[in-house]
């Protein structure tokens, strides 16, 4: 109840559409009543019309529905009197289709309200899972497959309106149409009434047993798609790799491995929720064959105590309570297994930050003197990455960081702009810890470029000016001539206007960097981190790349981080880390007379 409870707390303020739904919906069950409460009269007419034709009675007023079974009936008795009995028939089939007509638009108008309930509730809903998925620290994607957020996202937010948002009209009017025509059948026979609900406990025992294993494979089965989404994602991306080692044959068989045992898993599934509605018709049905028995069995012994035009409307009071009442079971059912794709979306939703912006955070908006990491260490799930880090970088200094894979180089990067948090110790900015800065004012101090440039499927303009609002046509020319992109990108298609393709596809390697590049230019951040940003490059796009940096590091604090060792020989300071520490620190000249592991890395590499 708590998580269904929750999913409609995405449609606040709820209060602004329920009593007008409420009020609609019990017009909607009060017109549906007459509609077959009206089939009695009409049997009347065809069948017992001297029954009928009596000296009508004005009946005296009063709020109950025996007044205005009267009232029906005084009306319907004059016109037979006055007229015919084909006009009392007239009367009761246009009261009829009135009624219908009434009890469908207040249904439809209803129907209306609770469609800006879902739709509202799916706005919310994934705009709250992409606010938290835009927000939540790196090291959380690291631990979950890039599959299973997207199966959260798409399939999970789909099922939860497929299967609870669609079955809101029938968890909230389906139930006020059961009680109803309950009180309906109560007025018309207490005792054939008490017998019908007997069969009520047993139906709900069964069904709610099927529902509830309906909820464990629902979960199961959304956790494998969520391993076919990734599976096709790996495919898509790997796709050049798959190809060059002729590993068709072992990726189909792995997908085909997971496709089967999603099959199993839902064809168990939906096979228990196919079970749920014919059960819980056979169960009304056999209830209602003994209703009929024993409404027959009264009658014979002259015990029933309404005719059988009554007895009529009576059975048909009792089906329109059977077919919500099935409607609800199945909605249960689907309920239960839209529930289960909920809590993979709550799971998402409930996640700590790792990064918190404390209360009293200080703004900042201009970089003054230096970094500062302060003893910092840092552990990824109790596994040291650093230890024991002290360094200082001055404003204006290009300090490099070197070391074999895995020595730290980017992680001790990204703890800067607070990607991560560390351990022990503290990075401070102009003597102030980073963590008591605001978090955006933070970020606005750096600018990044990566190994692999992160493009979007959008313009070369749009790529560049990402994220940044009031920028010039002017300015995004001028960054791209600083970045050596101007040349190619005039030479496009559309120019700046042409799309790049997802994740930059259509560029080459080079050219894509000094898009990144291009971005971080326009940008203008007084610190720059640049994370092997030529090293996937051939030579000739890693010289118009490296002339890029150039131009880009000048007057500006950088931090590099260099696989090509060639591209930071004029660096103020060398960090040379392994295993987490700082092993070496100088100048390329310094580090080379000393003989230790920089002096070694260089003489694996061929210097320009």
């Amino acid at each position: 109840m708590n998580q269904f409870l929750r999913i409609l707390s995405f449609a606040r303020p709820v209060g602004r559409y329920w009593p007008p739904y409420l009020i609609l919906s019990i017009f909607s069950v009060l017109f549906g009543i007459l509609n077959y409460a009206l089939i009695g009269p009409v049997l009347a007419v065809l069948f017992q019309p001297d029954a009928i034709a009596a000296q009508p009675v004005v009946p005296e007023f009063a709020w109950s529905a025996g007044y205005f079974k009267a009232w029906f009936n005084y009306e319907l008795t004059s016109i037979i009197s006055r007229h015919s009995v084909m006009m009392g028939l007239v009367f009761v089939c246009t009261m009829l289709i009135f009624t219908t007509f009434l009890s469908n638009l207040t249904r439809y108008m209803s129907q209306r309200i609770l469609v800006s309930v879902k739709t509202k509730l799916m706005l919310n809903m994934r705009m709250a899972l992409y606010d938290k998925i835009s927000r939540l620290h790196i090291g959380y994607f690291h631990n979950r497959k890039k599959g299973d957020i997207l199966s959260s996202v798409s399939n999970d937010v789909n099922e939860v309106q497929n299967s609870i948002a669609a079955s809101f009209h029938i968890m909230f009017r389906d139930p006020l149409l059961v009680i109803g025509f309950l009180i309906a059948l109560f007025y018309m026979s207490v005792k054939l009434t008490l017998i019908t609900l007997l069969a009520l406990p047993l139906s709900a025992i069964v069904i709610g047993r099927i529902s509830r294993s309906l909820k464990r494979g629902a979960t199961d089965a959304q956790t494998i798609l969520g391993q076919i989404i990734s599976n096709f994602e790996e495919t898509i991306s790997g796709a050049r790799i798959i190809k060059a080692f002729n590993a068709q044959r072992y990726v189909r068989g792995k997908f085909e491995n997971l496709n089967k045992k999603h099959r199993r898993s839902s064809r168990r599934m939906f096979n228990k929720q196919e079970l749920a509605s014919p059960l819980s018709e056979f169960l009304g049905v056999t209830v209602a064959a003994g209703v009929l028995f024993y409404g027959g069995y009264l009658q014979t012994k002259g015990q029933l105590g309404m005719s059988w035009p009554d007895f009529v409307v009576y059975i048909g009071f009792y089906w329109r309570v059977l077919e919500p009442a099935k409607a609800i079971t199945s909605a249960y059912a689907n309920i239960q297994r839209g529930l289960a794709s909920a809590e993979r979306v709550f799971a998402i939703l409930d996640v700590e930050p790792a990064i918190v912006k404390r209360a009293d955070a200080i703004k900042v908006s201009e970089f003054k003197e230096s970094i500062l990491f302060d003893n910092v260490s840092f552990a990824y799930k109790d596994e040291p990455v650093l230890k024991n880090i002290n360094l200082e970088i001055k404003k204006g200094k290009m300090i490099a960081l070197v070391g074999p894979s895995g020595a730290g180089k980017s992680t001790m990067a990204d703890l800067i702009p607070r990607f991560y948090d560390v351990t022990s110790g503290s990075i401070k900015v102009d003597g102030v810890d980073i963590r008591d800065y605001q978090p955006k004012d933070l970020i606005g101090l750096l600018g990044i470029v990566t190994q692999e440039a992160i493009l979007f499927n959008d313009s070369v303009y749009n790529n560049i000016c990402f994220g940044m609002e009031g920028v010039s046509e002017e300015d995004v020319i001028n960054a791209a001539k600083i970045a050596n992109a101007h040349e190619f990108i005039e030479k496009m298609e559309m120019g700046y206007e042409t799309n790049i393709g997802d994740r930059g596809s259509k560029l080459s390697g080079g050219q894509r960097q000094r898009l990144a590049i291009a971005r971080a230019v326009l940008k203008n951040p007084p610190i720059l981190i640049l994370d092997e940003a030529t090293s996937a490059l051939d030579t000739e796009s890693e010289r118009l790349v490296q002339d890029a940096l150039t131009n880009l590091m000048k007057n500006r604090t950088s931090v590099v981080i260099a696989h090509r060792l060639s591209t930071i020989q004029h660096a103020d300071e060398i960090i040379v880390l392994k295993s987490g520490m700082i092993v070496e620190r100088g100048s390329h000249q310094e580090l080379i007379s000393n003989k230790g592991l920089y002096s070694h890395l260089c003489e694996l590499q061929t210097f320009a």
